[in-house]
């Protein structure tokens, strides 16, 4: 090894550089660059590290269905899945744990994943989402760092609660997903008694031409139903596979589950002036300020023929929208633009689109042609270039988007100038603990975080566990001194070496 590069951080190519956990991207809260080849490589080595199984994601269920509208949002979108009340969409939506593997439990402590599929006339429609309304992470140069911890140990092969507390220490913007992990949503009764969010935040825009930026919301209406953590492990050794089996018998049985789909509503205009960063993926919007938007209900009606063929093959991608619905300035919604995709064509090839759960069955016309899995004739002798003057293939101008306001020039990978907001990770976590949970839902979190820390080993565990206390301290004193209490350590120790003040 060359001495400059000894002990410092490197590109596969050897290239030193400093920049490892912020994305470059235009202004503070601005779209990510594409030049940003950092952010590129580890994302797609990331997305090629295990075949053939999903790297994350792996075990799920899915099932077909249909979207109906129940309410008119026209005033916000001119998408034209919502343009009719009435209406109604087949859809296929798939449901998973995270980060284990296709053989583990459906009852561990894990976020959900909530993939939803819509079949437009306009193209497929994909809103990629968890059971949580937030996430661990605001950057997606992080992801591959924080899915390394959740996954086996690369010494012992084992999971190691050590290297997932090491890095939620370390990265206190984690703690709000941190806490409803720890809470009793961390283990959900199977996948029907649960919530689903898109998550990101994402825009639409209307037949004038106006873009808002919006959350959506799936609100089961089978209501909320959790496992205690002893419940879950109780579960996990009668049956692993607890969630699917519940999801294809329901539905078999004509016990066809349902959801509540609505969203929230910020314009551009307020997300310039909010004290929270709109596009960060650990906060919240506020309900009080953002009410939720009635749009339709989702039902699931029919179980694959095949599990494989679909629930296997099947492939989300929030790149995948259609007109009316855009994207924003989510760093890690710009992130999952490029690695879902990418994801996919490595998984399923190329021609992943084509598969049948996957295809959209509506008109599809472009000049990709070749590449692994080809099965729909190619494009036969039609030209593989545009534009040609053999067929009326041609652009449709209104199907054009706005123009983006940048709020800034300047390309930076670190949000220096960002409102102190920005870097507030203890506010919406002391709510969601103080103003939200039941006391027996702060009992039971509690008990499942002291539990789960006590999981941390090695010689540095002094270090991470008084690390990851000064967080709770932070976020409320009172959960902080009964968990370093059920840990065994010295509260005010921690309290003076951290400095961590009463709040």
């Amino acid at each position: 090894m060359s001495d400059h590069a000894h002990n410092k951080l490197t590109t596969a190519s050897g290239r030193v550089y400093a920049e490892n956990e912020n994305t470059k991207t235009v202004g503070p809260r601005g779209p990510v660059l594409l030049e940003d080849y950092i952010l590129h490589e580890k994302m797609a080595h990331f997305n090629r590290e295990r075949i053939p199984e999903r790297v994350v994601h792996s075990k799920g269920s899915g099932a077909f269905g249909t979207f109906t509208v129940t309410d008119d949002i026209s005033q916000y979108t001119r998408a034209k899945i919502f343009n009719k009340v009435g209406k109604k969409t087949k859809v296929f939506v798939r449901f998973s744990t995270v980060g284990g593997e296709k053989g583990s439990a459906d009852t561990e402590r894990d976020p959900r994943g909530f993939a939803v599929k819509f079949y437009t006339e306009d193209g497929n429609w994909d809103l990629v989402g968890n059971n949580t309304p937030v996430f661990f992470i605001k950057d997606p140069k992080k992801f591959g760092d924080f899915i390394h911890t959740q996954k086996r140990d690369p010494y012992s092969n084992l999971k190691s609660p050590t290297m997932m507390w090491d890095y939620w220490s370390l990265n206190p913007e984690s703690l709000h997903q941190v806490l409803i992990l720890m809470s009793d949503r961390g283990t959900p009764v199977g996948y029907r008694f649960m919530n689903g969010y898109g998550s990101h935040t994402f825009s639409m825009i209307n037949a004038k031409n106006e873009r808002v930026y919006v959350k959506f919301h799936f609100k089961t209406a089978q209501g909320i139903k959790t496992f205690t953590d002893a419940e879950a492990n109780a579960m996990k050794a009668k049956d692993l596979d607890f969630a699917q089996r519940d999801l294809v018998e329901a539905i078999d049985n004509g016990q066809f589950p349902k959801w509540n789909l609505k969203i929230q509503v910020m314009t551009e205009e307020q997300s310039r002036n909010t004290e929270f960063n709109p596009f960060d993926l650990t906060k919240v919007w506020p309900h009080g300020d953002f009410p939720l938007i009635d749009v339709g209900v989702l039902e699931l009606n029919q179980n694959p023929d095949n599990y494989f063929q679909d629930v296997e093959q099947a492939a989300f991608a929030p790149a995948h929208v259609v007109d009316g619905i855009g994207y924003s300035p989510d760093k890690m919604l710009q992130g999952r633009l490029l690695s879902y995709p990418d994801a996919h064509r490595y998984r399923l090839g190329s021609n992943y689109e084509q598969i049948p759960v996957n295809k959209c069955p509506f008109a599809v016309n472009n000049y990709q042609r070749d590449g692994q899995m080809r099965v729909d004739g190619n494009g036969g002798r039609k030209p593989n270039y545009w534009p040609n003057s053999f067929d009326n293939i041609s652009v449709d101008e209104s199907y054009k988007e706005p123009s983006d306001s940048l709020d800034s020039s300047i390309a930076d990978w670190y949000d220096r100038n960002s409102k102190i907001g920005d870097h507030d990770h203890y506010s919406q976590p002391r709510a969601l603990f103080r103003e939200v949970m039941t006391v027996e839902e702060q009992d039971n979190t509690i008990r499942n975080v002291i539990g789960a820390m006590s999981g941390v080993t090695g010689p540095n565990r002094e270090l991470i566990i008084n690390r990851q206390l000064c967080h709770w301290f932070r976020m409320d004193e009172d959960f902080g001194r009964r968990v370093a209490d059920g840990l065994g350590v010295n509260v005010n120790a921690v309290m003076e070496s951290m400095n961590v003040g009463r709040r």
